[in-house]
């Protein structure tokens, strides 16, 4: 797409003050949608010429509310604008992602052509809506619904005229505009072809939503050339099991002659002579594409993508291992989690102590039982002892156990120690970093002799158990610094495993699943899309650990008909951690009609009447609708007067 043949800046200028005087845009000097926006700004009661306000970006608590109710646009747009980025690195220009409403969701580029005032303008959180900023690349696509490029003197606003810009509109799968995607620089830079470039990265960031979005129905990738399946010119259409066309991306629309008001409506045999049933059955692995005949008559060659499973968390199966021991089925398809697996059980095979790395609440200990339990120990005793937890002076009573009277408060009977009750079985020593030195000694030494002698007592006692130790600290470090004793950590280091933080593994979805079925909850429980995908971007400091709590949490404040876990199940401690690391609030707010002009009230009190109406009255419903909890409606219902 190349953008249309600059105005003379004469022209302009006589056109606008003809607009100023008479409040009419001369049609017959301006290009049709110039002159409509024009009209339109003018109709906002903004004045074209000289100085005003400018507009402060949104509150950040508003900018990161809107921020996560876009999350999905943010993520499929973020890879493509950091290619564009790459296109224009050295025009001194900007590429913008706008919401629906025009507010900026995400920037990335070169600032130094403007002024302090005009970052603040082209800075996340502003609105470049028309009825704020005039005629704009972003508002004007946003109002046009359609690829525009505005120069210098084009924009309504005087002020604005150190700008070019180009923007396109970013559609859902059914039509709906979902953001604007554009390329801002200074008005010197200008490029003829830059509306054409920011057209394309837009279809592109629309086939990333429509195959993200539409995972769970059948796709077929769709073109007159063979060779034109795969490229950006292809067009993509969404069916449902019984046929209906639920998505498309505009070539798709094109080809077969439909509106986008159209999809949910229409059927396959609308607008396909040849039988579904022969999609269905097409191989989708081998062979070439299947040819296909429109209703018309045209012939158009397709690739048939089969829909995956249609669970919210989709289960990522793990590959078969050789033996369905208990690592086995702990295992959700990490390749890492895998591999340290994989190790455990060849060293438990053979009683090769194993150290276990990893931060804070990965599973270290649930990873060593479940190793206890694939060993040949199996049926042994499974002993585990937290060095970190216990104090110093109990640490030698605890572990070597003690002769009757071997001092005061000592139990009549004595203590065989725990070590010796984990006779033939599994010892684990969490958090080993911890122990004291005096302690490492004593261990050593039984490690390496096999026998304990309690305290009080002089003779020794053999034992056979398999050791793991596990702990957090960089034991290396500690042996440099004199902290831990070096023959220590060779003795208990036959082989180290470091299991990944939750935050590096790829298995995520498959692990959700894994942990909901543990728990005691619903027929059919899974989570919101939308919040399995906030909940992969957040770090969880706290692991695996702070992971499962979360979802026990979610299920425990499920109501007894609800099957699916959503925002306002959620914990408000993680609520403010998803906003502290996302730069945005978990709650997704109803989209605003212009911002800033309505209060942030007036927006809540519009959002709750039409959530209501939407669900016949059911408060249960309009709250997951909202994002909050029930509480929080009947407070805000009782805020607002009802």
């Amino acid at each position: 797409m190349r953008a249309p043949p600059l105005l003379p800046a004469t022209l302009l200028r006589q056109a606008r003050h003809q607009l100023v005087e008479s409040g009419c845009c001369p049609p017959d000097m301006l290009d049709a949608r110039l002159a409509r926006s024009w009209q339109r700004s003018f109709s906002a009661g903004l004045q074209p010429l000289g100085c005003a306000a400018e507009l402060d970006p949104l509150p950040p608590r508003t900018l990161q509310q809107m921020q996560v109710q876009n999350h999905g646009l943010i993520r499929h747009s973020l890879p493509i604008m950091e290619y564009l980025f790459a296109q224009v690195r050295q025009s001194h220009s900007m590429v913008i992602l706008a919401d629906s409403q025009g507010v900026l969701m995400h920037t990335l580029g070169d600032l130094d052509f403007l002024s302090k005032v005009e970052r603040v303008a082209l800075a996340c959180g502003a609105s470049w809506h028309e009825s704020q900023r005039g005629t704009n690349a972003i508002g004007t696509a946003l109002a046009e619904v359609d690829g525009i490029e505005v120069h210098g003197a084009e924009h309504y606003l005087e002020r604005n005229g150190f700008l070019t810009c180009a923007a396109a509109p970013i559609l859902s799968a059914t039509g709906e505009l979902a953001g604007i995607l554009d390329i801002s620089g200074d008005q010197r830079s200008r490029h003829p072809h830059t509306l054409g470039l920011v057209s394309t990265a837009a279809r592109m960031i629309e086939n990333s939503l429509l195959l993200s979005g539409c995972q769970h129905h059948t796709v077929l990738q769709l073109h007159p050339q063979p060779e034109g399946l795969g490229t950006i010119a292809q067009g993509l259409i969404a069916l449902s099991d019984a046929g209906w066309l639920v998505g498309a991306n505009r070539p798709a629309l094109q080809l077969l002659g439909l509106r986008a008001t159209a999809l949910g409506s229409t059927s396959w045999g609308q607008c396909f002579a040849t039988a579904l049933q022969q999609v269905h059955g097409h191989p989708r692995t081998a062979g070439g594409p299947l040819l296909l005949r429109t209703g018309a008559g045209h012939l158009l060659y397709a690739q048939v993508q089969a829909p995956r499973s249609n669970l919210s968390v989709p289960v990522t199966p793990a590959p078969a291992v050789t033996t369905a021991d208990a690592l086995a089925q702990r295992d959700t398809g990490d390749l890492r989690w895998r591999n340290a697996a994989d190790k455990a059980r060849r060293m438990a095979a053979k009683s090769i102590p194993l150290l276990v790395l990893g931060e804070s609440g990965v599973g270290k200990e649930l990873f060593a039982k479940a190793a206890h339990e694939a060993s040949p120990r199996r049926d042994a005793p499974f002993v585990a002892i937290n060095c970190a937890a216990l104090p110093e002076h109990l640490i030698e009573s605890e572990l070597f156990g003690y002769a009757p009277g071997a001092f005061t408060g000592a139990r009549k009977q004595g203590s065989p120690g725990r070590l010796r009750q984990a006779q033939g079985g599994t010892v684990f020593l969490d958090e080993i970093g911890d122990m004291p030195l005096s302690l490492q000694t004593r261990l050593l030494r039984v490690l390496q002799e096999r026998q304990v002698t309690p305290l009080g007592c002089g003779d020794p006692v053999a034992v056979d158990f398999w050791l793991i130790c596990a702990t957090h600290q960089p034991l290396r470090a500690a042996v440099e610094q004199g902290r831990f004793r070096s023959d220590l950590y060779y003795r208990i280091n036959g082989l180290t495993v470091q299991l990944p933080a939750l935050r590096e593994r790829t298995d995520l979805h498959a692990l959700t699943h894994h942990l909901l079925a543990e728990l005691d909850g619903p027929p059919g429980l899974h989570l919101d899309p939308t919040l399995m995908q906030a909940l992969a971007r957040y770090d969880w400091p706290g692991n695996l650990r702070q992971y499962s709590n979360v979802l026990r949490t979610a299920v425990a404040l499920l109501e007894p008909h609800e099957q699916c876990i959503s925002w306002s199940h959620m914990p408000d401690d993680v609520l403010q951690s998803l906003q502290v690391l996302q730069d945005s609030t978990p709650t997704p707010p109803p989209p605003p009609s212009v911002l800033p002009a309505a209060s942030l009230q007036t927006l809540s009190q519009q959002a709750i009447a039409q959530a209501l109406q939407a669900h016949q009255g059911n408060v249960s419903a309009a709250a997951r609708q909202l994002g909050i909890s029930r509480q929080t409606l009947y407070r805000r219902l009782r805020e607002h007067g009802h």
